[in-house]
């Protein structure tokens, strides 16, 4: 089974690594220093206090990998439109797509039944263009919950959980679905797959789209945004406000909301994926996280107060740190 990984950063190389143990011939596709340690010297990955060193082959052109029978997204969201002429070269006539990226994804309304077939989500697909060049026929949806370091290039340390669960996004066990969760079990992760997976995007989204900003917002850690009453209240109206569009659209929550706040809070003193991207002066997933379920809300007619001005205090604040576009210069008053 030929498999690549673009975007083999902590989390592609943790599952990269694992699959490639598990027989699968397996193809970075990384940049930069890691890229080049990872050539060197292979991919070190230390799990369950097991330390190994695989020498998969990497590279930074698609060309160099030809056609796959999968290919695992697992770069940001904010960098998937200008990725995605690069991906495409890697499909072949029958290659799925794993989409493991965190927020609303970009082929949400495939394969939902309700009034919007067809629709591409604006906040993370600017005017369709993902939609048009990696068609969402393509797409086997996954919830990633591992979480993972590059502690240096070509070093990774995965810290905690394994469990990927994957979904086709119309609900169908396809037999790629059932191969590849087959393929990841025997790679010693939890996969399984499930016919709602919109039901388990949503809540980690639930969480991670009022955490996640707020954290950018306070520079605090997950615990204290959890527990602190009045951090936790904005936190919780954040995550209310989203349910109810999520439920319009057919998702179905299995959990309340303070069961997922608590969830949270027993993570303890952890840093948000965000709050660590300020920190190193990276961009920030706040429209995959916060900007499209914002869009969402609009599309749907639910008011979002709370989290529409969360996004605007958030995208305000990456804008001075560098990791959001500028906004467009307002219109000078009249008589002016």
């Amino acid at each position: 089974m030929r498999i690549a990984i673009f975007g083999a950063g902590a989390i592609g190389g943790f599952l990269g690594v694992k699959l490639l143990q598990a027989g699968a011939d397996v193809t970075f596709i990384a940049r930069g220093a890691h890229l080049d340690a990872m050539r060197a010297h292979g991919v070190t990955l230390t799990s369950g206090g097991e330390t190994v060193t695989v020498r998969p082959h990497c590279t930074d052109s698609p060309d160099d990998a030809g056609p796959q029978d999968y290919v695992f997204l697992t770069l940001k969201a904010h960098a998937l439109p200008s990725a995605a002429p690069q991906i495409a070269r890697l499909l072949g006539p029958e290659t799925a797509l794993v989409t493991g990226i965190n927020g609303v994804p970009y082929w949400y309304f495939h394969g939902l039944e309700g009034p919007y077939p067809g629709r591409h989500v604006e906040s993370v697909d600017p005017g369709g263009v993902i939609l048009r060049t990696l068609p969402p026929e393509r797409v086997i949806a996954t919830v990633v919950y591992p979480a993972a370091e590059v502690v240096s290039p070509g070093v990774i340390v995965h810290t905690y959980n394994d469990r990927v669960t994957l979904g086709e996004p119309d609900g169908s066990k396809s037999p790629r679905v059932l191969a590849l969760s087959q393929l990841m079990m025997k790679a010693g992760l939890k996969s399984p797959v499930r016919p709602r997976i919109r039901d388990e995007i949503w809540v980690k989204l639930w969480g991670n789209l009022a955490f996640n900003p707020l954290s950018v917002l306070t520079g605090a850690t997950l615990d204290v945004l959890a527990r602190q009453p009045d951090l936790r209240a904005v936190a919780r109206t954040m995550m209310l406000e989203a349910q109810a569009v999520a439920e319009t659209l057919g998702t179905r929550f299995l959990i309340d909301v303070d069961q997922r706040i608590q969830g949270a809070a027993q993570v303890g003193a952890h840093k948000t994926s965000m709050l660590q991207d300020l920190e190193r002066g990276r961009p920030m997933e706040i429209d995959a996280l916060l900007g499209a379920v914002v869009e969402l809300g609009q599309l749907t007619g639910k008011p979002m107060p709370t989290c529409e001005n969360i996004l605007a205090l958030v995208r305000e604040r990456a804008r001075h740190a560098g990791g959001y576009p500028p906004r467009a210069t307002p219109p000078a008053p009249e008589g002016t």
